[in-house]
């Protein structure tokens, strides 16, 4: 009779136990703490270097505008864009003819005055016997007293009148001297060896010379390129001339080319400050200064104008131990830093000493050995995901 009851008592028996392993092992998964995982990067050696970046434009090394001393007509221009000049060589030539009867006129003017000279000399000697006669006549009490004054006042007279024909004619010959100067204007030479890079005037037109020369075309050095870089203010009181430097073009990326810093200008980039005041405050943009430095270019690979991205070397270091400056704690007192470095599965502080850094690699001094995981971060930190939320496929 108790067979039946029995036996449905045991599979209930059964059935609980199984229930509670299940649901101990259901709280085990579901409770029990995850295991963290860390990000971490070993300490490796490679080349590192500090150094201050800055964008540059290239500029020819010389550059002369040679211009138009006289007015006249662009008669001949003998040179085009591009072309290479050495220096003394013909450029371009005004029309002479203006410049050329200025020079015939002021000779004109010289004969005139040396010829008014040569006729007051003749009047000169004829005063000097007049002089002499009334001067014996009077020794002799044979002439009057007044007629020796008149020959003596005519003799001094025309002595002056002589003198100021002189200086008239000195006059005359510094305005041919100026006229000829005029007339060699007309045809311009380069005064350096160099490049014609631009041609302001062609042919044709006029130039007008009162007060400054106008610029015929432009010359300049392009076998040597100096740089303009822009070094900001936070940045310039830790470069100096000396320190070696390089540079990129925006379309040629790979390859470098490598200079030294000759100066660094003292005023600021022309509009690199702009200040304003009104009744409730002023603002103002970032100061920059031009660092300069020479490069060789002798294929003339590299033009006028071009933007470079240049950096200056502080620092440099061949094949140091270093790790990423994203492991680093806070800096102690002494300079020093702590990192953790993972031994076995548990991270473990370590007090090093750094030394350069490009702002993603920092030098370790000491403190580190080569191969040993610095961590980064772990799991713990990364943002908890519900399956239940996950965003939706993307489309492909």
């Amino acid at each position: 009779m108790n067979s039946p009851n029995k036996k449905k008592n045991i599979i209930i028996g059964i059935i609980v136990i199984l229930l509670v392993t299940a649901g101990v092992a259901a709280a085990r998964k579901f409770f029990a703490p995850q295991k963290i995982t860390y990000i971490t990067a070993p300490a490796s050696r490679m080349d590192l270097e500090e150094s201050v970046l800055a964008t540059g434009i290239l500029k020819a090394f010389k550059t002369v505008a040679v211009g138009a001393q006289v007015t006249g007509q662009l008669k001949t221009l003998h040179v085009a864009l591009g072309d290479t000049v050495k220096k003394g060589q013909l450029l371009a030539e005004i029309d002479p003819v203006l410049p050329q009867n200025t020079l015939r006129d002021a000779e004109a003017q010289v004969d005139n005055l040396q010829a008014q000279k040569r006729s007051k000399q003749a009047l000169l000697k004829q005063y000097e016997l007049a002089f002499q006669r009334q001067s014996q006549m009077n020794a002799k009490d044979a002439g009057s007293r007044a007629d020796l004054e008149s020959a003596q006042a005519q003799l001094e007279s025309t002595r002056h009148d002589i003198a100021a024909l002189e200086a008239q004619i000195r006059k005359a010959i510094i305005a041919v001297d100026t006229a000829r100067a005029n007339l060699g204007y007309t045809r311009i030479h380069a005064p350096i060896d160099g490049t014609v890079i631009s041609i302001d005037t062609e042919e044709g037109q006029t130039v007008v010379s009162n007060q400054t020369a106008t610029t015929i075309l432009t010359l300049a050095t392009l076998d040597t390129m100096t740089v303009k870089a822009k070094i900001s203010e936070a940045d310039v009181t830790r470069v100096k001339p000396g320190l070696p430097t390089y540079f990129t073009l925006l379309g040629d990326s790979d390859t470098r080319y490598y200079g030294k810093l000759r100066a660094i200008e003292p005023g600021p980039v022309n509009g690199s400050s702009t200040t304003g005041s009104s009744s409730t405050g002023s603002s103002s943009s970032a100061i920059y200064y031009y660092g300069l430095f020479e490069v060789p270019n002798p294929d003339n690979k590299l033009k006028v104008s071009m933007t470079t991205q240049v950096a200056v070397v502080l620092n440099q270091a061949r094949q140091a131990l270093c790790v990423p400056v994203a492991a680093l704690g806070e800096k102690q007192k002494d300079g020093k830093t702590t990192v953790l470095v993972l031994a076995g599965e548990q991270p473990v502080p370590r007090t090093i000493r750094t030394g350069i850094s490009n702002n993603v690699q920092i030098q370790v001094l000491d403190g580190l050995k080569e191969g040993e995981k610095v961590v980064l971060g772990d799991s713990s930190n990364l943002p908890k995901t519900d399956p239940n939320k996950m965003p939706p496929p993307g489309r492909r």
